[in-house]
């Protein structure tokens, strides 16, 4: 009786561990149905029972499901954005540096199988002289060292592995080049001493003095590293390598597209070369600038690049070079004069009224009062803006005030006649696809966009204007009655000019 009493407390334990667990997989299936939803599947414990005194059997699931399932989602999230992070390469070339002698180097993030290569050239003007080398090292060290360089980075815009924020480049191969040459990625190492002169003048000897740096400039040798960094992990085998930057380093796809191209033909690849140029294309300052420079750091961009290019050992597109006596290459830095010369496919990306080009000529709309004569500026610059993309293939042209795009979240919102920046891109694309395939480009699908509104801000997309002061978003007439114009005078008075005004604000990024 003992052994057949033992025996049914052993039948009766082994069916309510059995219950149990049939329990305990329902929902297990159960809580990874529910995550199974969002995408997510997640192994969730089944829900916690309170066996407390006095409240026996009630259940406290509900709560610590809801929890985990956000722990899970929120893990799980967490671990994609991780895997879109771009990470840094150090160059296998010790020799090839930033300007204090750091390690250059690359962040990348691979996407098996994709023969599309996206290599993006980061902006931040220049230095061209002792004292604006030395400025720019206390005050932005990233943009020439790479000791602060953070192991991965995310990328934005274009650079996103998103494909609701990038269209139609998530699934290529993203390379970001970070820019701490401060060359405009011209340079090509030390400059080579001058000739000793022993009856140097004052003024000589002043501009000598101020070239000489401890700084090393080699902005165009970082990106010849790089693609050959990249030929073990497929560049050799791209379809498609487009070469593109923001602002300095948008003018630095145009100086070195041309040796991009060259250099991979030489390695045997089969690849199609392009730029996109964003914010990059530039025009000569019209401002009267100080006698003294290099000895002062206002110099115009074009004395900034003079000066520079000896001090980078600078290099630009042989074409262009050889349309320049010696002395003048620096104007092979401005698109419209370089562009014509180049073979390689190109689109640009510029604002009407970029603002970077504003404070050349030191208007800052937001932040000072302004003048008839600045406003008038501004007004002609966009006009002259257009004058010098009238004879690009591949342009996106918005009338409005502000400086890059490519890399910004948003940056899918823009539109000039209907048609925003990535859909103009993709239609470049297969249209330059097309034409290497004998193939007719499809019909309506545009790529020459340039706004033919007046004014600034005139595109309904434009990015909002902010006054500094508040951080109001403002209209472009309240931003210049803020900074002191007289509308009137300026023959923009609202009450007087209603209807042509509101008509060409609404209208202009359609016409």
């Amino acid at each position: 009786m003992r052994l057949v009493g033992q025996f049914a407390f052993l039948l009766l334990l082994g069916g309510i561990l059995c219950q149990n667990n049939r329990n305990a997989k329902a929902n297990g299936k159960a809580n990874r149905k529910s995550i199974g939803n969002q995408g997510v599947d997640v192994r969730l414990p089944p829900a916690m029972v309170n066996v407390t005194p006095g409240n026996t059997g009630s259940a406290r699931g509900a709560g610590s499901l809801t929890e985990a399932t956000r722990e899970g989602i929120a893990g799980a999230r967490a671990a994609r954005q991780q895997a879109d992070d771009m990470r840094l390469h150090f160059l296998k070339n010790s020799q090839v540096t930033c300007n204090d002698g750091t390690a250059a180097g690359f962040y990348l993030k691979e996407f098996r199988g994709s023969r599309r290569w996206l290599l993006f050239l980061e902006g931040g003007w220049c230095c061209h002289s002792k004292e604006t080398c030395d400025s720019r090292y206390q005050n932005i060290p990233r943009l020439m060292s790479s000791s602060g360089w953070p192991q991965t980075k995310r990328g934005t815009g274009i650079l996103s592995s998103q494909a609701e924020e990038n269209p139609h480049w998530h699934n290529a191969n993203i390379v970001f080049i970070p820019y701490c040459s401060s060359d405009v990625w011209s340079g090509t190492g030390p400059a080579p001493p001058p000739p000793p002169r022993p009856r140097q003048s004052r003024e000589k000897e002043r501009y000598a003095n101020a070239n000489s740096t401890n700084y090393t400039f080699m902005g165009s040798l970082i990106i010849r590293e790089v693609i050959k960094d990249l030929i073990p992990r497929g560049i050799k085998q791209a379809k498609v390598v487009m070469l593109s930057g923001t602002s300095a380093g948008g003018t630095g796809v145009l100086l070195n597209i041309e040796r991009v191209a060259r250099q991979l033909e030489q390695l045997g690849a089969e690849a199609q070369v392009r730029g996109l140029v964003d914010s990059g294309w530039f025009l000569e300052s019209k401002q009267q600038r100080s006698p003294n420079c290099p000895e002062t750091i206002s110099c115009s961009p074009e004395d900034a690049i003079k000066i520079g290019l000896r001090l980078w050992n600078g290099v630009v597109p042989e074409r262009c070079r050889q349309l320049y006596k010696k002395g003048e290459e620096w104007q092979c830095f401005f698109g419209h004069k370089l562009y014509s010369t180049l073979t390689s496919p190109l689109f640009i990306v510029q604002w009407l009224f970029d603002e970077e080009q504003l404070r050349v000529e030191n208007i800052y709309l937001g932040g000072q009062t302004l003048s008839e004569q600045q406003w008038q500026y501004i007004q002609n610059l966009g006009t002259e803006l257009k004058n010098s993309l009238r004879d690009v293939t591949a342009v996106f042209a918005p009338s409005c005030l502000s400086h890059t795009v490519i890399t910004k979240s948003n940056w899918v919102n823009f539109q000039v006649k209907g048609t925003s920046l990535p859909r103009a891109l993709q239609c470049w694309d297969r249209s330059l696809d097309a034409t290497r395939n004998n193939r007719t480009p499809a019909k309506g699908c545009p790529f020459h966009l340039v706004d033919t509104c007046q004014w600034p801000q005139c595109n309904p997309t434009c990015p909002a204007m902010v006054d500094q002061a508040t951080q109001q978003e403002l209209t472009l007439l309240q931003m210049l009655v803020a900074m002191g114009l007289d509308l009137q005078r300026l023959g923009l008075d609202p009450k007087g000019d209603k209807d042509s005004l509101a008509g060409m604000v609404s209208n202009g990024g359609k016409a």
